[in-house]
């Protein structure tokens, strides 16, 4: 037992000594004092919220504009991945952070922005690859018209 642990302790201590395995990219992360890869807590807490601030109104709009915003890119268009990343966090952040609400899970805006948020979502979670057909698309900016026009006749 005592050998074991002796081993255990100079391997970290090797490891620890020499900053890792190479110049490898995840374990220099890890194991090394690099600050230029390290966000903030404010940072860390801005991407898992994905922008949403806990106003409902606001935070619906802000999720259909961007919702907008990415089914309008092209799918040759260098920007789609990272929008198809940000509309995963948003779709996620939206559904978690309204569905325990019983006052705002009851409303016809979050119930028709879910109905838009689901479709889309099965499309943007299969896989980067798979295109939202225009059938799709056409419904879900449907359903996202009926909540924004909820949301401005506070229902």
């Amino acid at each position: 037992m005592l050998g074991r642990r002796t081993f255990i302790l100079l391997t970290l201590g090797i490891i620890l000594w020499f900053g890792g395995w190479g110049n490898a990219p995840a374990a220099a992360g890890l194991l090394t004092r690099n600050r230029e890869n390290v966000i903030s807590t404010k940072e860390l807490r801005e991407t898992l919220n994905a922008g949403l601030t806990g106003n409902f109104e606001k935070d619906t709009l802000m999720v259909i504009g961007a919702l907008r915003d990415t089914l309008a890119l092209a799918d040759g268009d260098a920007q789609k991945p990272a929008a198809v990343t940000d509309a995963r966090y948003k779709i996620s952040a939206y559904a978690s952070r309204y569905r325990a609400d019983p006052e705002k899970s009851g409303l016809y805006s979050y119930t028709t922005m879910r109905t838009a948020l689901n479709s889309l979502a099965s499309y943007y979670n299969s896989t980067a690859r798979r295109s939202v057909p225009d059938k799709v698309r056409d419904r879900v900016l449907v359903e996202l018209q009926r909540a924004e026009t909820a949301i401005g006749q506070g229902r």
